[in-house]
């Protein structure tokens, strides 16, 4: 997928167009007829609604029975951003920026107040990860994000100049009027309704058609996002803005990890639950942000810049906090060693 988002990324930079004009609303029916339709909140509900559609039930009850971990990594989740952008912003003061950074700080609350990436479960299956629990914060922090995003982008709005406070004001109030709700939430819920009252034949077609097609939408929603931010770019090249996106989405991306982790340590969650809770801080779902700086901040396409960092750069680190230490294979004193299983006694040699 990093190379695929890569892709995506060199696509929006070479061919821009179609991009920009997927980011308007279109009349599906015609005038009058049918309705508008956004193909940028339509492809994040398609990648949510194949999210939910499959995690499986069992799943959900193993994690309510044993919630210790599932709470510790909620709470993380949530307090992170409330630690590490006012340390970040500080930082930003020093940049010689007019307005103080505040474009990229917005970025990073947007980044960070989103839920939990569900690319986040794929990689706790690649690790030592507790797979039940991960997919628990998954649908905890999105079923809460009508309520936690708001209550976020309002904490860390005094970090921002006043032409960004009413700027990320009017996203929150965006946030709070449906679009978390029918965004973020429903596509989730449809996902995890689908699963329990589908016949098992019907929920075997659907499990074999829409996770694929979700990874297509997921590129497609990459493409999309990255043409409204390179598109403008492009057509005023400026190099120090990339350069400054990709290092505050690097710091932020770093500092969420190691806050996640720290965490974890001082909690003394065993391993398992230490990787949940570590993705969990430095995991975010950064396609729900990008279409919420499209929705609501349509005049600063440069707020996506560090957005599109992020999401490409959560990957390695993802795949850093789940790769298991190396385990040096145990080595025979002697190359006659006979086999564990062997009644046969060894033979001597001399080993050069």
């Amino acid at each position: 997928m990093g190379w695929a988002v890569a892709a995506a990324y060199l696509a929006a930079a070479a061919f821009p167009s179609p991009g920009t004009w997927l980011r308007h609303a279109r009349e599906v029916l015609g005038p009058g007829l049918g309705f508008r339709l956004e193909a940028a909140p339509f492809l994040l509900a398609l990648v949510l609604f194949a999210a939910g559609l499959q995690v499986p039930p069992k799943t959900l009850l193993r994690v309510v029975r044993q919630p210790v971990t599932l709470l510790a990594g909620l709470a993380l989740h949530l307090g992170a951003p409330l630690v590490i952008i006012p340390a970040l912003a500080v930082a930003l003061r020093w940049t010689p920026d007019t307005d103080g950074g505040s474009g990229m700080i917005t970025a990073m609350i947007l980044i960070t107040a989103m839920p939990v990436a569900a690319g986040a479960t794929v990689w706790t299956a690649r690790g030592e990860g507790d797979q039940p629990t991960m997919v628990g914060l998954v649908l905890l922090s999105t079923l809460l994000s009508p309520l936690t995003l708001p209550v976020t982008l309002g904490a860390l709005s005094p970090l921002l100049s006043p032409d960004y406070v009413g700027a990320l004001a009017g996203a929150a109030r965006i946030a709070g009027q449906g679009f978390a709700l029918t965004g973020v939430v429903l596509p989730c819920a449809a996902g995890l309704l689908c699963h329990l009252v589908l016949p098992r034949r019907a929920l075997a077609v659907v499990l074999r058609t829409a996770p694929p097609a979700a990874l297509v939408g997921s590129l497609l929603l990459t493409y999309v996002n990255a043409s409204g931010a390179l598109g403008p770019f492009l057509a005023h090249p400026d190099a120090v803005l990339p350069a400054a996106a990709v290092a505050v989405a690097a710091s932020l991306c770093a500092l969420s990890f190691l806050v996640g982790r720290a965490g974890g340590r001082l909690l003394g969650l065993r391993a398992p639950a230490r990787t949940c809770v570590t993705l969990a801080c430095g995991m975010n779902n950064s396609s729900a942000s990008a279409v919420l700086i499209g929705t609501a901040m349509p005049d600063r396409p440069h707020v996506l810049l560090p957005v599109l960092a992020y999401s490409l750069l959560q990957k390695p680190a993802a795949g850093h906090a789940v790769h298991p230490p190396r385990r040096r294979p145990q080595r025979p004193l002697f190359a006659c060693d006979p086999d564990p299983g062997s009644t046969t006694p060894p033979r001597s040699s001399t080993v050069l």
